[in-house]
C-alpha cells in the first residue's frame, strides 16, 4: 500500500531553517508528481509546492517563493523541502502527498511533521 512518512520538523526561531523529508513506498515514486501541503492551526490545508516526477519542474505558492526549495531523490524514494528564512506564519503541520500541481491532493498523504516558528 502507499505509504508516505515525513520527518524533519521541529521548533525554530524566526529566520531559521529546516529541511523536511518524505520517504515513499508502495508505488513507483519516480512516476509521480509530488507535493508538499501545510495546515496551520484552525485553518484548511494549503498547497505549498509541487515537483515533477523527474525533478526538472517545480512550482511554489507565492507565500513561500524564494524561501523554500522542493527537491527529490528518486533513487531513494525521497522528497525534500528546504525551508529558509522561516516566519511565524509558516507554522503548521507539513505533509507530503502524491500527485497534485498547484492544488491539495486528496488521495494519498502522510501523517505530517509539525513545524513551529517562534521566538
Amino acid at each position: 500500500q502507499v505509504q508516505l512518512v515525513e520527518s524533519g520538523g521541529g521548533l525554530v526561531q524566526p529566520g531559521g531553517s529546516l529541511r523536511l523529508s518524505c520517504v515513499a513506498s508502495g508505488f513507483t515514486f519516480s512516476s509521480y508528481v509530488m507535493t508538499w501541503v501545510r495546515q496551520a492551526p484552525g485553518k484548511g490545508p494549503e498547497w505549498v509546492s509541487s515537483i515533477t516526477n523527474g525533478g526538472g519542474g517545480t512550482s511554489y505558492a507565492d507565500s513561500v517563493k524564494g524561501r523554500f526549495t522542493i527537491s527529490r531523490e528518486n533513487a531513494k524514494n525521497t522528497l525534500y523541502l528546504q525551508m529558509n528564512s522561516l516566519k511565524p506564519e509558516d507554522t503548521g503541520l507539513y505533509y507530503c502527498a502524491r500527485g497534485g500541481w498547484g492544488v491539495v491532493p486528496r488521495e494519498y498523504r502522510g501523517q505530517g511533521t509539525q513545524v513551529t516558528v517562534s521566538s
